[in-house]
C-alpha cells in the first residue's frame, strides 16, 4: 500500500485496520453509499425529508458557541427566490470558508426549524469564490462515494477516496479473464468500465450495471473452485458399485424376501412418501455408479431423512461392506444408533464365520466417551468387518479407526462440522478402508438452505430435497408470550403431562451471568420445580454434564420417568421423543430463526398436535421480526429465505465467507440470474479445461488457504 502516495506507514496501518493490505484489497473495498449531487433542485420544489443538491449564494454567516460549549456555524443562503438556512455543529471553520459572496453547491436533507427551510451538516462544494475565482468543476456537482469507515482507523471517506483514485488511474486497464463473448451473452460491461463506475460513477445509473458485473465475478470464482474441486475429486476416486434394484422402493408393506433394502422398507411401520422415494431413486442411481456419491440431502425437520439415510447404509451393507454416520454430539449419536437398531431388529445378513451362516446387522457406536475396553472392541469389529454399521461423533475421524470395507457414509447436520472436516473424511475413507475404495458420501441437514445459499456453500454436491411431510403430522401451534402473561404456557404444559406427554422447555445459557440477562437451564430447573411445575418430575440436561449423565437423563425422559426436560440447545438436533408435545423456548428472541423451526420441530412428531410457546419480550425489530415469522409459518424453506433477508449472506454462509473471497457485492436474494449464470460458465470452462491463466491466478490469490493446494494439485 505505501507504493501509493501519501500513504506512508501509519496510514498503511489504518488502511489495514480496515481490511485494506494491497491495491486488490483497495478496489474492492466498494461504496457503502453515494451522494447524488449531481440532482440539483429548487429549494421551493422540495419536500421536508427529501435529499438534494442546492446552489445558492452565501448571504451571512455567524458563529457562537452553544450552551453544551460546541461549535456553531448558522449561514444565510440564497437559493433562487427562497432563503436557506445552514447550520454546522464542530466545524468552525465553515467560518472561514464560507464568507459572504460565496457561491457553493450544497447537498443534505431538507429539514423544517420553526418554520425556515434548513439544511444540518450538508455536503459542501464551493463553485466560486468570494474572490470570482471559478473552483475545479470536476470536483463539483458529481456523484461522490462514500466509504465505510471507522474512528479507530481516523480515515475519513474522503482519504480513503482519493487513495481509490490514485490506484484506478495508476492501475490503468484491468485483466479481464471473463470472455468477450460470455460477458456480451449476459449484458456485462467489462472489468475496467466496472471497477471505475463502481468507484467514480457519472451518474447514479452507472453503479448498477458495474455491480452485477462485480458480483458475477465474484460468483464465477465461488463456482470455479467448486467446480474444479468436484472434478478433481473425480479424477482421482476410485469408487464401488454397488448392488442396487431400483424396484425396492416400490416394494409392498409385508411384501416376502430380497435385498435389505426390500426387507426393510417392506417391515417398516411408515410407508415411504412421495418425496422420499424421489431422493431414494437419486440416491440408488448414485450407489450404482462407480463414481462416488457427493450427495446433499436436505428435507425439513421431521420429514423422514433418516429413513433415507439407513437404506443407503443397508444397500452398502447388502454388498458386504459397512456404513458410517456421522453425528455431531453424542447425545444424537446415542439416539441415531437406538433408532437405527430398533428399524434393522429383524434383519439379518450373512457371516460365515459365525454358527448357521448368519447373524444379526450390528450396529455400534464409536464417541469420545466410551471406555477403553468398548472402545477397543468397536475398532476391532470395525476392522474385520463384524460390524456392519457404525454411529460416531467426531471420534470416528480419529487416525486409529479403519474398516474392513468402508462403503457409504451418512454425515448429519453437515452445518457442524464444516466443508473441511466433511473432505478430511471423504479424504481417509479409502486408505482407512482394507478394500481401498472411495466411499459415497450423503450428507444431511434438517436445516433448510436458500436454493442460492446451497449453490455456493455445497455447490460441489448434488443436491435431493424433501419437500413433503409424512401424512398426518399436524403444524405445531406456535405462540409468542410477553414477558408478563405467561400463565396459558404453564398451563398447556401441566394439561399436556396430565395426558402422559412430556415438554421441553430450553433455556439460552447454562449458569447464569452477570453480564447477559438470560434464563438459566440451572436455576431454571429449580424455580420451576417449585413454582410453575410443582409437583412434576423436572429434569436437567444441558452440554456440560459428562456423557454419561446426559444419557441417563434422556432415557429417564423417554421412558416417562421425567415429565419435563429443562435444556439447553444441546436438544436443538435430532431428538426424538415422541412422546414429547410441548416446548418452551424461554427468552426466544436471543435464538436465531433456524434455531427456532429446529426447537420446535422436537414436538408433535406422533401424529397428535404439538406446541411451541416463545416467552419474553423482543428489544429490536430484528428479533421481532424472527419471532412474528416462526409464528406465521411452519415452512423451514420459506423460513430460510426471510433468514437470509434478516441476517444477510455473509451470517449465513459461515466461515466460508470470512476471506478475501467474500461476496462483497453479490447478492444471494437478487442476484441469482447471475449465480446460475456463473455456476453454467465455470462447470463448462472446466469441463472442456479451458480456465484461462488469468482465472487460475485469481483463484490461487483468493482461493482459502487449504484448498489451493488440493485445487491446483498435478
Amino acid at each position: 500500500m505505501t507504493a501509493l502516495r501519501h500513504v506512508g506507514p501509519a496510514r498503511a496501518t489504518a488502511l489495514a485496520q480496515l481490511g485494506v493490505t494491497s491495491i486488490f484489497d483497495l478496489l474492492t473495498f466498494y461504496p457503502r453509499r453515494y451522494l447524488d449531487r449531481t440532482r440539483r433542485a429548487d429549494v421551493a420544489s422540495l419536500a421536508v425529508g427529501e435529499e438534494a443538491a442546492v446552489v445558492g449564494i452565501v448571504r451571512a454567516v455567524r458563529a457562537r458557541r452553544t450552551s453544551h460549549g460546541r461549535s456553531l456555524v448558522e449561514v444565510d443562503a440564497a437559493a433562487g427566490e427562497e432563503s436557506l438556512r445552514v447550520v454546522f455543529f464542530n466545524q468552525a471553520w465553515r467560518e472561514r470558508q464560507l464568507v459572504a459572496g460565496t457561491h457553493v453547491l450544497l447537498y443534505g436533507r431538507l429539514e423544517d426549524y420553526r418554520g425556515r427551510r434548513q439544511m444540518t451538516n450538508p455536503v459542501v462544494d464551493v463553485i466560486v469564490g468570494v474572490d470570482g475565482e471559478v473552483r475545479d468543476p470536476s470536483r463539483v456537482g458529481r456523484v461522490v462515494a462514500l466509504y465505510p469507515s471507522s474512528e479507530r482507523s481516523r480515515l475519513t471517506s474522503w482519504e480513503i477516496g482519493g487513495y481509490v483514485d490514485e490506484a484506478l488511474r495508476r492501475s490503468g486497464s484491468l485483466s479481464d479473464p471473463v470472455p468477450r463473448a460470455l460477458r456480451d451473452s449476459l449484458g456485462l460491461v467489462d472489468r475496467t468500465a466496472a471497477f471505475w463506475a463502481m468507484h467514480r460513477p457519472a451518474a447514479l445509473d452507472d453503479v448498477e450495471p458495474a455491480r452485477r458485473r462485480l458480483a458475477f465475478d465474484e460468483f464465477v470464482r465461488l463456482q470455479l473452485a467448486l467446480a474444479q474441486r468436484r472434478r478433481r475429486m473425480v479424477a482421482v476416486a476410485s469408487g464401488v458399485v454397488h448392488p442396487v434394484d431400483p424396484t425396492d422402493i416400490e416394494v409392498a408393506p409385508g411384501a416376502p424376501g430380497g435385498s435389505l433394502l426390500r426387507r426393510f422398507l417392506a417391515g417398516h411401520r411408515f410407508a415411504l412418501t412421495g418425496a422420499q422415494r424421489r431422493v431414494l431413486a437419486e440416491v440408488l442411481a448414485d450407489l450404482a455408479r462407480p463414481t462416488p456419491m457427493q450427495r446433499l440431502l436436505q428435507g425439513d425437520v421431521g420429514s423422514g431423512k433418516t429413513m433415507v439415510a439407513l437404506s443407503a447404509l443397508l444397500v452398502a451393507v447388502d454388498g458386504g461392506r459397512q456404513g458410517a454416520l456421522l453425528a455431531p454430539t453424542e447425545v444424537l449419536a446415542e439416539q441415531h444408533a437406538a433408532s437405527l437398531r430398533a428399524d434393522v431388529a429383524d434383519l439379518r445378513v450373512p457371516d460365515s464365520r459365525v454358527l448357521g451362516g448368519e447373524r444379526a446387522l450390528s450396529i455400534a457406536v464409536l464417541a469420545g466417551s466410551l471406555g477403553v475396553r468398548a472402545r477397543a472392541g468397536v475398532l476391532t469389529g470395525l476392522a474385520d468387518g463384524s460390524v456392519d454399521i457404525v454411529v460416531g461423533t467426531h471420534a470416528l475421524l480419529q487416525e486409529d479407526v479403519r474398516f474392513a470395507a468402508l462403503g457409504v457414509v451418512v454425515i448429519d447436520e453437515q452445518h457442524r462440522f464444516g466443508v473441511q472436516q466433511r473432505a478430511a473424511l471423504v479424504a481417509r475413507g479409502r486408505e482407512r478402508s482394507a478394500e481401498g475404495r472411495d466411499p459415497d458420501v450423503l450428507v444431511m441437514t434438517a436445516t433448510p438452505i436458500p436454493r442460492t445459499a446451497a449453490m455456493v456453500t455445497f455447490g460441489d454436491l448434488d443436491r435431493s430435497v424433501i419437500d413433503e411431510m409424512p401424512a398426518g403430522r399436524q403444524p405445531v401451534l406456535t405462540r409468542w408470550l410477553g414477558a408478563r402473561d405467561q400463565t396459558e404456557c404453564w398451563e398447556r404444559v401441566r394439561a399436556e403431562v396430565a395426558r402422559g406427554r412430556r415438554a421441553f422447555v430450553v433455556c439460552p445459557l447454562v449458569e447464569g451471568s452477570d453480564r447477559v440477562i438470560a434464563a438459566s437451564a440451572v436455576s431454571e430447573r429449580d424455580r420451576l420445580a417449585h413454582t410453575e411445575l410443582a409437583g412434576l418430575r423436572v429434569g436437567l440436561l444441558h452440554g456440560q454434564m459428562k456423557p454419561g449423565e446426559k444419557e441417563l437423563v434422556m432415557d429417564q425422559f423417554r421412558e416417562g420417568a421425567l415429565d419435563v426436560l429443562v435444556a439447553t440447545v444441546v436438544i436443538e438436533v435430532g431428538v426424538d421423543v415422541p412422546e414429547a408435545s410441548v416446548i418452551v423456548i424461554e427468552d426466544a428472541w436471543r435464538f436465531g430463526l433456524a434455531q427456532l423451526h429446529q426447537l420446535r420441530g422436537r414436538v408433535g412428531r406422533a401424529g397428535d398436535r404439538g406446541y411451541c410457546f416463545l416467552l419474553g419480550d423482543a428489544p429490536s425489530d430484528e428479533s421481532r421480526a424472527r419471532l412474528e415469522a416462526l409464528v406465521g409459518s411452519h415452512d423451514g424453506f420459506a423460513l430460510a429465505e426471510i433468514d437470509l433477508d434478516l441476517r444477510g449472506e455473509g451470517t449465513l454462509l459461515g466461515s466460508r465467507q470470512r476471506g478475501r473471497s467474500d461476496l462483497r457485492v453479490a447478492s444471494l436474494r437478487d442476484d441469482e440470474d447471475l449465480l446460475v449464470a456463473a455456476r453454467d460458465a465455470a462447470a463448462s470452462l472446466v469441463e472442456d479445461a479451458d480456465v484461462s491463466d488469468e482465472l487460475v491466478g485469481e483463484l490461487r490469490l483468493l482461493a482459502e488457504p487449504a484448498e489451493v493446494g488440493f485445487l491446483f494439485q498435478g
